[in-house]
């Protein structure tokens, strides 16, 4: 049955192949899958091996039993006890409030057991005279040593005692690990567990590792004996994690280099660069030259152009490096060569920032560049989206509105990701997808358009190996010459006073100033300064200044009023939320005020700090943020005052937060990586490159097989 999980008491002689769904019990008449299979499957585990590979994420020792003097003993030490006893008392009270209070007893002492939510099953349960095994913290209560809500279960005078650890899985709501431990155990039983590693490839590039066999690891992991470390069990440092965690990592591998091999065997338009041409025009009339990066990243995605398989890269670089001149002048390269260029920005500010410098520079040359966003109104965007079909627009600039049904293009050869972290697998496929006549007359269905992806985000090298290996990078690291040092000082949020002075001084002296705040409106739940009342706050504060305000709230029409006042200074100083992390560009600017700093991740903030510091006066970024300060949000701020080097912070970054910022949609909702830890295991992951070369080379079978077990058809994320 399609979709579906085992029932944990099917039979072994009725074992499905690992690759295929297992069987799900039913709802009586219905011939559905039971609700505890159809929240398993929304878990994932549909098939038996999905259940063999959902492993433990931690232990509990019910292997022993301490006496109730020796648990009483200990309590308040925040560690768990397993005792036995008979109930010698069972009462359900109603002050303060409804509970049920139950007293087990052994030779050696009286412990109460004590239940603040419960039902009457469990009343009868742990009836007078029954003997339980329970487990759970022994804390003081106002009448003595208690435990509340333990794990209870009755058993009889003299039961043996589990001889392994008990595993505590990862779970949903209506999803019991009594269940779990069911499901998974009858996998186990029936789920052979072949090697997928061939003997040369364990006995070459992962012969350093003395891996032990899959099948004994997962065993371990399910049930591991008292005898195994706890404390390596619990940290995955174990053997038998750095087995899975390879094999993971194997198939991550694998799978990235199919994705760019299979990119390769698709057609695309060539592009050769034309002397004389507009990319020819577009330099000579540059007001500035390009710094030495720009060249060098500017050639690698010219030569890409001109090859007949689909580029496929990611452009990097930090904060006012300059990829949107290197975006330019590759839609140069495929308008020379006849072809349509499309730019696509996750929020309508940045795709609005890019039309106006964009078509600054191209109109003149005589290139039509068309604006595509959703609140244009209805007759301008079907004027717009004619213009795209019959070819005239040479290059579309806008923001999802671009991958609506009713955009056509006639011949794009081009397509630019802003941002691309922002949008998912499926925003940008269908982009690509929209090559429309750009192979002829009748297109082949593998032609696409180059695709040039861009973040100014960067990412640390440990991600780049693994998420996006099947990726092309080019990095911009060097930032224009003129830039100055933006100065980075922490400020107590009780100083705000002094830091509207400063806001003063800097707009006397002919400085403008943004002041960005994490909310709009007031929240009971956070309560933060929010960006109306900071402009109304500056407003009466400042009276002699023209204070501005925008945020994601606003009408489109009235937000790019705000923006045109501000970029023509007839503004001094601009409130707004995050709205304007990413590109805009008021070289006056040279002062940024973030109000609770301490809300913000550290990738946000240095797209923040970009802001400013894009003139030649010396440019300062205040982070105000509200005590006491976590340990967290100290160590971020402490790191934006120490570095502006986007490539260190982003690597703080990956240590703080993990890899979720730098990925954003990447992976449609479905985490690629569930055991390795970046943090921990990067070393691993030139292990797993070297095996996956030697496989996907030597021994195609068991790359499907490796495949098929790991991933499960969740391929699907590389494909854009």
């Amino acid at each position: 049955m399609p979709g579906t999980v085992p029932d944990p008491t099917l039979d072994p002689a009725e074992a499905p192949d690992t690759a295929t769904p297992a069987r799900a019990k039913t709802a009586p008449g219905s011939g559905k899958p039971s609700s505890a299979a159809a929240r398993l499957a929304k878990m994932g585990l549909r098939r038996s091996v999905d259940l063999v590979l959902h492993l433990p994420m931690r232990y509990e020792d019910e292997t022993s039993l301490m006496p109730v003097a020796e648990a009483i003993r200990r309590a308040g030490l925040g560690q768990p006890a397993q005792v036995e006893g008979e109930v010698v008392s069972n009462e359900v009270t109603f002050r303060p409030r409804r509970q049920l209070v139950v007293k087990i007893a052994d030779d050696t002492g009286e412990l109460t057991l004590r239940f603040l939510n419960f039902y009457g099953s469990q009343t009868r349960q742990m009836a007078e005279g029954v003997r339980l095994r329970v487990r759970g913290e022994v804390r003081g209560g106002f009448f003595g040593a208690e435990m509340v809500h333990p794990t209870v279960r009755p058993v009889a005078p003299g039961e043996a005692l589990p001889d392994r650890l008990t595993p505590v899985y990862p779970a949903t709501a209506g999803i019991s690990q009594a269940y779990l431990r069911k499901a998974i155990g009858g996998a186990l039983s029936r789920t052979p567990m072949p090697e997928t590693l061939p003997r040369p490839v364990l006995d070459g590039p992962l012969a350093r590792l003395k891996l032990r066999p899959l099948s004994d690891c997962l065993r371990l992991l399910h049930t591991p004996p008292p005898q195994e470390s706890e404390a390596a069990l619990a940290d995955r440092s174990h053997p038998a994690w750095q087995r899975i965690k390879l094999d993971e990592l194997l198939a991550q591998q694998i799978s990235l280099r199919r994705a760019h091999a299979a990119r390769r065997e698709k057609n695309a338009p060539t592009m050769p660069r034309r002397e004389g041409g507009l990319l020819t025009s577009f330099l000579a009339v540059l007001p500035f030259r390009l710094t030495g990066a720009q060249q060098r990243v500017v050639e690698e995605i010219a030569a890409d152009m001109t090859a007949p398989h689909p580029m496929h890269r990611l452009l990097q670089g930090d904060v006012g490096s300059g990829k949107t001149i290197v975006a330019a002048l590759a839609a140069c390269q495929a308008i020379d060569a006849g072809y349509q260029a499309a730019l696509m920005a996750p929020t309508e500010i940045l795709a609005e920032q890019h039309f106006r410098k964009l078509s600054a520079w191209l109109e003149p040359l005589g290139v039509p560049v068309v604006w595509l966003a959703g609140s244009l109104k209805a007759r301008e965007k079907r004027e717009a989206v004619a213009r795209v079909e019959s070819g005239e627009a040479k290059l579309v600039i806008g923001t999802h509105a671009l991958i609506q049904d009713t955009v056509r293009f006639a011949r794009l050869g081009l397509s630019v990701v802003d941002e691309q972290h922002r949008f998912g697998v499926a925003q940008r496929l269908a982009l690509r997808g929209k090559a429309g006549a750009a192979a002829g007359p009748e297109p082949a269905s593998d032609t696409v358009p180059h695709q040039l992806m861009m973040s100014a985000t960067p990412i640390p090298r440990t991600l780049a190996m693994t998420y996006y290996a099947d990726l092309d990078v080019s990095v911009i690291d060097e930032l224009p010459p003129g830039r100055t040092p933006i100065v980075t000082r922490l400020v107590n949020d009780a100083r705000r006073d002094e830091v509207i002075e400063r806001v003063h001084h800097a707009a006397a002296e002919g400085r403008q100033v943004y002041w960005v705040c994490p909310l709009i409106e007031e929240s009971e739940a956070l309560q933060l300064q929010t960006a109306v009342e900071t402009y109304e706050t500056l407003v009466a504060a400042l009276p002699d200044l023209r204070v501005g305000l925008v945020h994601g709230r606003l009408p489109p029409a009235e937000k790019a009023a705000v923006m045109d006042d501000f970029s023509a200074n007839r503004l001094q100083v601009l409130v707004a939320t995050t709205v304007i992390e990413v590109g805009v560009d008021v070289p006056n600017a040279s002062l940024m005020v973030i109000e609770h700093a301490e809300r913000f991740g550290l990738a946000q903030l240095h797209q923040l700090r970009g802001r400013v510091g894009r003139g030649s006066a010396e440019s300062v970024c205040l982070l105000m943020y509200q005590a006491p300060l976590s340990p967290t949000a100290r160590e971020r701020l402490a790191t934006m005052r120490e570095t502006t080097d986007g490539f260190e912070i982003a690597r703080r970054d990956l240590e703080i937060r993990g890899p979720g910022e730098f990925l954003g949609a990447r992976q449609s909702g479905e985490a690629m990586l569930r055991f390795a830890d970046l943090q921990t295991d990067a070393w691993l992951v030139e292990y797993a490159q070297a095996a996956a070369e030697m496989m996907l080379e030597r021994f195609p079978d068991a790359v499907e097989t490796h495949l098929s077990r790991w991933l499960g058809g969740r391929e699907h994320y590389l494909k854009a």
